[in-house]
């Protein structure tokens, strides 16, 4: 994509390369690739819209954004607390659904990715990603940047982000409630499990 256009009416899908960082500044709906820094990928389904840059702008750089997308729910940005529902548990991450950004619900599906580094604070080489969080979990968390393949990076590092909710594995399907920073318990079967807690805020 390049060029002084203002608008290319082509379709352009999430993971689609629409630009280099070298003649373009990534807008709304587009984000840098973190492995290279080169290419710009976008994260919207929509139009490419290259704005020029002002006249007194010492980048001589173009912006490229997304624009004619159908959806108009938050999107998640470096930075954002995100609600979001863990999927499934690896070794080494876990892959997780974002539901909301802040008190906003998004309306497309954006992925996340909590890595073992990015847990918790302390103590990083012995986190085990099992005994932190389970598939169906909802984790409050921090958007770090956008990772591979348009999966975002999220911490839960800080003492207020992680499991705010969880259903108990023991069989009642009850909803646990939080008994110290790494443990929940069954208010029926009183089970405790481990997880990485969220501090109440």
């Amino acid at each position: 994509m390049a060029g002084d256009e203002e608008r290319d009416d082509t379709i352009t899908t999430p993971g689609e390369v629409v630009g280099h960082f070298s003649s373009l500044i990534p807008g709304r709906g587009t984000y840098l690739c973190h492995k290279n820094h080169r290419d710009i990928y976008a994260s919207l389904t929509g139009h490419c819209k290259i704005t020029p840059p002002s006249p007194t702008s010492t980048d001589k750089r173009s912006t490229i954004e997304i624009v004619g997308h159908k959806s108009h729910g938050a999107i998640p940005e470096t930075g954002s607390i995100v609600i979001a529902r863990v999927t499934k548990v690896m070794s080494k991450m876990a892959s997780a659904d974002i539901m909301c950004v802040g008190a906003k619900s998004v309306k497309e599906k954006f992925s996340g990715t909590i890595r073992q580094q990015d847990v918790r604070a302390t103590e990083i080489d012995k986190v085990d990603m099992y005994a932190s969080f389970h598939p169906g979990d909802i984790v409050r968390a921090l958007v770090l940047s956008l990772g591979d393949s348009r999966a975002y990076f999220l911490s839960t590092a800080k003492n207020e982000l992680g499991v705010v909710s969880a259903q108990s594995t023991s069989g009642s399907g009850d909803t646990m409630v939080p008994i110290s920073w790494t443990e929940m318990q069954c208010p029926t079967t009183g089970q405790v499990e481990q997880r990485k807690v969220a501090k109440v805020v």
